[in-house]
């Protein structure tokens, strides 16, 4: 890659609109230059649609944006056509047939200007595959061999092969197991052009060399990776709030000082009514005085309620630098759970796709389940089986309580309600009061309870299904989430976090995010490896997953084996 010192992205007066009208961008400016950057912002706030704007997936309204380089680009949903072979997906088939054709006796010019200088092109796609893990995928397979992590990694490969100025990744940890996430954060370290990340993955956001923070159609830069940012922010929210308080007593004062002199000058209005009805001095000096202290009352109240707009306009600056980040709050006691009582068994259970749970598993009480395991290992099969979309192919699964699943795809909403109506659907019996009183704490409010579900943001569209699961009636007991913080940001997965710690259910919660699982109590940890295995605590999942790996000594037909079922779990996750 020939990086030059001008290889940047820059962004100027952008303006976008959707089809509908909503407006995502207007007079944006911006820019990109060398380093790792990450690109947080909130659900709804624009980031995925820049990168596509950047990357000449959209076209802007107005403006320009401007990239000094070639650009690669790694959307958020990777869908590979599963019968392309591995070398297709990474761009390099005619370049191979080429190559292999002049190995075979055949001189044709055509061969030799399809290779160019690219002699290397089979030694380099091997070496970036095995640099991201997937040396055990060959040129020759088809992408219908792999899972949905190694297809994103396979997505990846190919813009590293292309060695692109600009690289553009969206949310690429998204579904990737944590041994696939280790190589993605390996190759975004090592990446020396200009790189632009939507993550809400902490661990991802801690290896860039700054953050660009996307709101309300602006971006203000912070040096170094999330966990300076944050630090940062805490000073600057603190100051801001403290600013707020000083403005809030300013107002206070200026309001008391405009009532007092109202009050003098009614007193000094009655006192020289009454000195004119006595008529104690000559008309004439009464008049006078009379028309001074009318100009003088009318600058002092003019004076005293310049003050207080001033004062009310800092006190809205003030408000407008604290940022509104609410969190849900909810009181959710019908759900709660007695310590003993046994709230799931799986006895001898084999799953769809080869996943087994050998001899007896019980789940009693309030526990909080983290259910980990690399990707395609069957961790959504196990979760619809136990919800019961699936049947099993032997032995038992039985909930002891009401449950609720919320999938990875959120399609437990009706597209064509509104928020209030889907969660009418799972609590028919609830009053309209006590829906929209109940979803308020949700951060739904007026209206916004009767947006339709298809109109949601993604960190909207979560909260929503949310609800419609924990406000269901009867309460669910045991609660069920596939991947729930995939597509959010960071301000929807601290919500959800407090959403979970007013939960007195219990929970099996699926997902990679490392960091989310930790914050919210998990009680056991369950690993999903063609086996259920329970662990203590993070560290000896981890230490147990990468010792595995590191020992893995495969044949190209066990590795087709698991990734035919990881193919069909995938179709599953």
């Amino acid at each position: 890659m020939s990086l030059s010192p001008a290889t940047s992205i820059t962004c100027t007066s952008l303006a976008f609109a959707w089809p509908d009208g909503t407006s995502v961008f207007d007079g944006f400016q911006a820019a990109f230059g060398p380093g790792r950057t990450g690109l947080i912002g909130r659900n709804g706030s624009g980031k995925s649609t820049l990168l596509k704007l950047v990357a000449g997936e959209l076209t802007p309204a107005d403006g320009t944006v401007r990239t000094a380089g070639d650009v690669g680009y790694l959307p958020q949903n990777v869908t590979l056509d599963t019968a392309l072979r591995v070398d297709e997906v990474l761009g390099i088939a005619a370049t191979r047939a080429a190559l292999h054709a002049i190995e075979a006796g055949d001189a044709s010019e055509e061969h030799f200007t399809a290779v160019g200088d690219d002699w290397d092109v089979e030694e380099r796609a091997a070496a970036t595959l095995d640099q991201l893990g997937l040396g055990h995928i060959g040129l020759d397979r088809t992408t219908g061999e792999v899972s949905g992590g190694e297809s994103v990694l396979l997505r990846l490969a190919a813009l590293l092969l292309r060695r692109p100025d600009i690289l553009l990744l969206d949310e690429p940890t998204n579904n990737l197991d944590l041994h696939a996430r280790r190589r993605l954060y390996a190759a975004v370290e090592a990446w020396s052009g200009v790189l632009v990340v939507v993550s809400h993955d902490r661990e991802l956001l801690d290896r860039v060399d700054q953050i660009a923070d996307l709101r309300d159609g602006e971006v203000t830069w912070y040096g170094g990776n999330f966990s300076a940012y944050e630090e940062v922010l805490a000073v600057e929210q603190e100051a801001a709030e403290r600013m707020v308080r000083v403005a809030e007593a300013d107002l206070r004062k200026q309001k008391r000082e405009l009532t007092d002199a109202q009050v003098k000058l009614a007193r000094r209005k009655r006192y020289g009514q009454k000195m004119w009805d006595s008529k104690r001095e000559p008309k004439i000096v009464m008049g006078a005085r009379k028309r001074a202290a009318q100009e003088s009352a009318g600058k002092h109240r003019i004076m005293h309620e310049e003050k207080l707009s001033e004062a009310k306009e800092r006190l809205d600056d003030a408000v407008e630098a604290v940022r509104d980040d609410d969190e849900i709050r909810v009181d959710l006691p019908y759900t709660a759970v007695p310590a003993g009582r046994t709230v799931l068994t799986l006895q001898d259970l084999t799953l769809r796709y080869g996943a087994r749970v050998k001899g007896r598993f019980e789940l009693r009480g309030p526990e909080r389940i983290a259910l980990v395991g690399r990707n395609g290992a069957g961790k959504t099969t196990l979760l619809r089986t136990i919800s019961g979309e699936l049947d099993t192919l032997g032995g038992e699964a039985e909930a002891h309580v009401p449950l609720r699943f919320l999938p990875q795809r959120l399609d437990v909403l009706d597209e064509e309600r509104t928020v209030a109506e889907n969660v009418a659907r799972f609590a028919p019996d609830a009053t309209n009061n006590r829906i929209r009183a109940r979803l308020a704490r949700f951060l739904f409010k007026g209206a916004k309870a009767d947006q339709r579900a298809a109109t949601l943001s993604g960190g909207e569209r979560f909260r929503a299904a949310l609800a419609a699961l924990l406000l269901a009636e009867p309460a669910p007991q045991l609660l069920m989430l596939d991947e729930p913080t995939n597509n959010l940001d960071m301000a929807s997965v601290r919500q959800l976090s407090t959403a979970l710690e007013s939960y007195e259910g219990a929970l099996i919660v699926a997902s990679h995010d490392l960091p989310f699982l930790e914050s919210i109590g998990i009680t056991r940890w369950l690993l999903l490896d063609g086996e259920l295995k329970e662990f203590a605590d993070l560290a000896a999942v981890t230490e147990f997953t990468m010792s595995a790996r590191s020992g893995e000594n495969t044949t190209d037909a066990e590795h087709a084996e698991h990734a035919e079922g990881a193919d069909s779990a995938q179709i599953a996750s």
